[in-house]
């Protein structure tokens, strides 16, 4: 199943079924005009690569066919254009900048990263660019798509590998 995000309508459509999304703080851009730290959404067509998912918030294993893992506390994100690890996973204590996946909001219960600037990352092109939860106290992401947690969950078993995200 593709996954279809409207950041006009503030929408992310799966097999003919809309939910209300929201995404970056200023908007939606190209992904070749996309850079680190701007709070944009970059639209294009993306990978889903897999599912992460926080094992204290009373989740499931997932019936997914994405690959999947649990969260661990360590567990982060390079952010920092300067990390020879920038745009991946990584573990704090972590001496680069690099976001923590480990969140008290709720945000972060599930993950599933998107193939933007992944496959030999450009350096400040942006980062960390996910679909995870929304919080109800959270109108706008830094730069991610986000849903209801319900709705995510939802969405797991019917995604696969090879499945992709088209932001426009």
């Amino acid at each position: 199943m593709n996954l279809h995000v409207d950041t006009a309508a503030l929408t992310l459509t799966a097999d003919g079924v809309s939910t209300p999304c929201i995404i970056g703080r200023t908007g939606a851009i190209a992904a070749a005009d996309k850079r680190e730290g701007d709070g944009r959404t970059p639209r294009g067509r993306f990978a889903l690569r897999e599912v992460l998912l926080r094992p204290d918030r009373g989740l499931a294993v997932p019936a997914t066919a994405l690959p999947w893992r649990w969260l661990a506390p360590a567990d982060g994100w390079s952010d920092d254009p300067t990390d020879s690890a920038y745009n991946t996973a990584v573990r704090h204590p972590h001496p680069f900048s690099a976001e923590h996946l480990w969140r008290d909001d709720g945000l972060y219960d599930v993950i599933i990263p998107l193939g933007y600037n992944d496959v030999a990352p450009v350096a400040g092109r942006g980062s960390a660019i996910f679909l995870h939860c929304t919080d109800a106290g959270q109108p706008v992401t830094a730069g991610c798509v986000a849903v209801q947690r319900d709705a995510l969950l939802a969405l797991l078993p019917w995604l696969r590998r090879n499945d992709w995200i088209e932001i426009v």
